[in-house]
């Protein structure tokens, strides 16, 4: 086991929750959560990283509320754009490699093939941008910097679709879905596995890391549109399988924040890479509601 810690960020998220496990084999795991520690003070960051001296860190924390976003545009800069800079700062002084996870966010949707890497960005809303900054802060400060750009992520804890659907499908009988977006859904578990596996390959080398360093999409392997997705939840999960969902256009369904049409990602560079298996959508799926049936009998 590697005697300098990895240091989490956002161990408290659906990402970071998973990752206090996946990681606990590589080296010690020192966490941080928004209690702990305040993402928008870059002071405090640097600190943090100094007196810790990690090997690694994975930053999971975001701002991640899409649609409050829209109304908080210097808090979610602040979090999603300047603090990945600052990380990347002090993971530079103290030797350290950065693992920091984007979005899909960052294209407009308009594409009709999974997007890869080195395709155009045009994020439509506040997150989007500042994911993008984020991003790009990360990789200007610091050799040592993979980006993972995810997608449509879930867990059975925290806020998200999946947990959504199923407190949904207790109430109505009734659920109505846009079906004209299309994702890869993700699951944080897997997103965490993933990201174990790089580090384990790199040895928590930071030159590692330099030779390796860029951006990478980390999804689901086929695509859904949301519609879709809550059906197969809502067909696995035991006392849903009654309720209907019917399909509705994004116009039906306006939100605050504009979300691309279509966001599937080309994972083709991380797979040959660093040898992963990027399983299908619906076998992710699968996997979790296993779990989640799992945890509810223990």
């Amino acid at each position: 086991m590697n005697p300098r810690p990895i240091l989490v960020l956002g161990s408290s998220g659906q990402v970071g929750y998973e990752l206090l496990r996946a990681l606990a084999p590589l080296a010690p795991v020192a966490a941080t959560d928004r209690a702990s520690l305040d993402l928008t003070d870059s002071e405090a960051l640097r600190a943090r990283v100094r007196a810790l001296r990690p090997a690694a860190i994975v930053n999971a924390a975001a701002y991640t509320a899409v649609d409050q976003a829209e109304a908080e545009p210097a808090q979610v800069a602040a979090i999603n754009g300047v603090a990945p800079g600052v990380l990347a700062e002090a993971a530079a002084e103290v030797g350290a490699a950065l693992v920091h996870y984007s979005t899909d966010y960052v294209f407009d949707g308009r594409g009709e093939r999974p997007y890869r890497e080195d395709d155009a960005t045009a994020p439509l809303g506040v997150y989007g941008r500042s994911k993008l900054a984020g991003e790009q802060a990360a990789l200007e400060r610091h050799d040592a910097v993979i980006v993972l750009r995810t997608a449509w992520v879930y867990a059975t804890r925290g806020k998200n679709f999946l947990l959504t659907m199923q407190r949904l499908a207790r109430e109505r009988d009734e659920l109505r879905v846009v079906a004209d977006q299309w994702g890869a859904p993700t699951s944080a578990r897997f997103i965490a596995a993933s990201t174990a596996s790089i580090l384990a390959q790199t040895r928590l080398s930071s030159a590692y890391i330099a030779a390796h360093r860029g951006i990478y999409h980390l999804a689901a392997a086929g695509s859904v549109h949301w519609c879709d997705f809550a059906r197969a939840i809502l067909a696995a999960t035991p006392g849903a399988e009654h309720v209907r969902v019917a399909a509705i256009t994004t116009a039906e369904y306006p939100t605050p924040a504009i979300r691309p049409h279509y966001s599937v990602l080309d994972t083709t560079r991380v797979a040959t890479t660093f040898g992963l298996y990027m399983p299908p959508w619906h076998e992710l799926l699968e996997l979790a509601l296993r779990d989640q049936a799992g945890s509810a009998r223990a």
